[in-house]
């Protein structure tokens, strides 16, 4: 059973934050898997690190990897894993990207990144690590299967502070961390943290094997509630201390969480820059995903088997980007919408929101159960959305299965 969205006036929305005549159908963001390899085992992990592929790319693909990347745009590349401190290739592939102009960062778990790595990256030319933290020590270490996983974690900021290397955290939300939203931004900004982003746990890999802990749908309204509110004080809180905006600590959220409800302007806009708003999946419009064996996607989040293009080393890179499993979101329109989203009112600019969270969630992209806008509009409706769990996942990397959406009565639990 799908509800029926109510239509009402959309309220005028700021400029966009991507200019489309001059960035879209370029890679402008990659987000490079460079191994499997992983010192954590996480309950949550999309990719179901712990091993490296055996086929995972030499040192010399990787740099002429890089080369077209390069070639074709690419500004920003960002190394993940697995844990991508753990090849030993990874500060030369960084050296070799951050002297053709790109800029290089990298998302970890921290566990391993000491501060002799960390002077490493520096030296190679890294611009910005990003540390996971996930809430309190007892929800951390569980999500990450490691107990001490916190504590590392915050070490880790602190040695790329140290080495002299920006830093930011992002936080999984789920139904065990959501409680714990305030607490966790306090830790990692009082850590030294210039940005701070929120994402939904998405059911794909491990975190598919445990539907108990995703967040309930109807709660994104509390979730962004909470992550606005710590935005407007921490602005009032700085402007009371006389720091400029460049000097504020970035809060922001990922791409599944929002949508178009009455934070969407200040949630996903710069402290000082220009007002930014969702306006739709990016994958293959600005970024690229790829793996460690080679194969490309348009987002590196998106499972593996729906959305692979092919394989780098088989096909050039520059043809993998044009192919449709990749330009789906330049393509795209509002047919291929469905439930709840087919008739919403901003259905044209949000195209149902994260294509990687929506397709993995339900089984296709173009329903997103996780709106500020769509749970605000069933809320007056006196309903609110359940999943339920209804195919059960492969057990291999990028995997997911499949849940049933269920409405119900809204209750106000606590």
């Amino acid at each position: 059973m799908d509800a029926a969205p109510v239509r009402k006036t959309r309220p005028k929305l700021p400029a966009r934050a991507v200019d489309p005549e001059k960035d879209l159908g370029k890679p402008i963001y990659a987000v490079w898997e460079i191994t499997l390899r992983c010192d954590h085992a996480c309950d949550h992990c999309g990719s179901r690190a712990v091993r490296a592929r055996p086929d995972e790319l030499t040192t010399a693909e990787m740099l002429e990897t890089a080369d077209k990347l390069v070639q074709m745009g690419s500004r920003e590349v960002t190394l993940i894993g697995g844990e991508a401190y753990l090849r030993d290739d990874c500060a030369e592939l960084c050296a070799y990207l951050s002297e053709r102009g790109v800029r290089v960062t990298m998302q970890t778990g921290g566990r391993g990144l000491t501060l002799e790595r960390c002077k490493a990256f520096k030296d190679a030319g890294m611009k910005a690590i990003g540390v996971s933290i996930d809430g309190p020590p007892e929800v951390h270490d569980l999500l990450r299967s490691s107990r001490g996983s916190h504590a590392a974690a915050l070490r880790a900021l602190d040695n790329c502070r140290e080495a002299g290397i920006v830093t930011s955290s992002n936080m999984q939300i789920n139904r065990l961390s959501w409680h714990f939203i305030r607490q966790t931004y306090e830790e990692v900004r009082d850590h030294g943290v210039r940005a701070w982003r929120a994402q939904l746990t998405v059911p794909m890999g491990r975190a598919a094997d445990r539907p108990e802990w995703l967040l309930e749908p109807w709660r994104i309204i509390d979730v962004m509630d909470e992550i606005a509110a710590i935005k407007r004080e921490e602005a009032e809180r700085n402007a009371a201390a006389g720091r400029p905006p460049e000097q504020m600590v970035n809060i922001g959220v990922g791409n599944n969480l929002g949508y178009y409800g009455p934070h969407e302007e200040l949630i996903r806009s710069l402290p000082g820059l220009t007002s930014s708003y969702w306006s739709g999946c990016s994958a293959g419009k600005y970024t690229i995903g790829i793996e460690s064996d080679g194969r490309v996607k348009g987002c590196p989040s998106l499972p593996t088997h729906p959305y692979t293009a092919g394989n780098l080393r088989d096909i050039p890179l520059e043809e993998l980007w044009e192919r449709p499993e990749i330009r789906f979101a330049r393509d795209r329109t509002v047919d291929e919408l469905w439930g709840f989203c087919r008739g919403c009112y901003y259905a044209d600019i949000c195209m149902a929101g994260c294509s990687w969270t929506s397709h993995v969630t339900l089984g296709k992209r173009g329903n997103m159960p996780w709106c500020y806008h769509r749970a605000a509009t069933l809320k007056k409706q006196g309903l609110r959305e359940r999943l339920e769990p209804a195919e059960k996942p492969e057990g291999i990397p990028y995997d997911y299965g499949r849940l049933r959406l269920v409405v119900e009565p809204w209750q106000d639990d606590t």
